[in-house]
């Protein structure tokens, strides 16, 4: 049972830092997994969708688990309800490259929404738990001063197991914010990548969106 003392609110800090790294650790896998299953549904649908003989037949693949899908499918349900409810909703009133490029943008951050969860976590691990270490390092050298002077000696048998333990709380501390800081540059960078494949499919859905719908007012005239 710890106790509210110097020495128990140091190892209050270790137990503190233990929880952070395992947190950390299990937010990597995590977002390492969802990652590689974003980029594997976004390859997939990428290719069946380039694939396909016309722009009408690829808005009519599955979506998948993919962003990339998604955005093809909040693009090709937004032009569906454009064509049958353009006169009578003010929300899909105006030019339909305007009001496509609006949606699909929109998809687009909450993609990177999705994307971004957790990480705040891991920047916040990351800076601070070395201060919280130093907590407990600070914490457990004045419990080691306490006991010199209460016994009036400065031997090591009095002052090693105190410092031991508040040096342990630092290596601690650091060794939980090194891997944070590590995989939130790691998976903010992905996300800024997914991003930017995401921008480019949506530009290239958006010209295509727009030159198939010209074509279907040619014919129609």
């Amino acid at each position: 049972m710890l106790d509210m003392s110097s020495a128990g609110i140091v190892q209050i800090t270790l137990w503190v830092l233990i929880g952070f790294s395992v947190t950390t650790w299990a937010i990597i896998f995590l977002k390492g997994y969802e990652q590689w299953r974003v980029n594997r549904g976004n390859r997939a649908y990428a290719q069946a969708f380039w694939s396909a003989s016309d722009f009408d037949a690829a808005i009519q693949l599955e979506h998948g688990d993919s962003a990339i899908g998604r955005i093809a499918g909040a693009g090709s349900a937004l032009l569906q309800d454009w064509q049958a409810n353009s006169s009578r909703m003010l929300q899909l009133s105006g030019d339909v490259k305007d009001i496509l490029e609006r949606c699909l943008r929109q998809q687009i951050s909450k993609e990177r929404k999705q994307l971004e969860q957790g990480l705040s976590i891991l920047a916040s691990v990351g800076s601070t738990s070395p201060f919280v270490g130093l907590f407990g390092t600070v914490w457990g050298i004045m419990h080691a001063l306490q006991d010199i002077s209460h016994s009036g000696s400065a031997s090591l048998d009095v002052v090693a197991g105190p410092i031991g333990e508040a040096l342990i709380a630092t290596a601690i501390g650091i060794a939980a914010a090194i891997p944070a800081v590590l995989a939130y540059n790691f998976f903010l960078r992905q996300v800024k990548l997914c991003e930017a494949e995401l921008e480019y499919f949506a530009t290239d859905f958006l010209h295509l969106a727009v030159k198939a719908n010209l074509k279907a007012v040619d014919e129609a005239q």
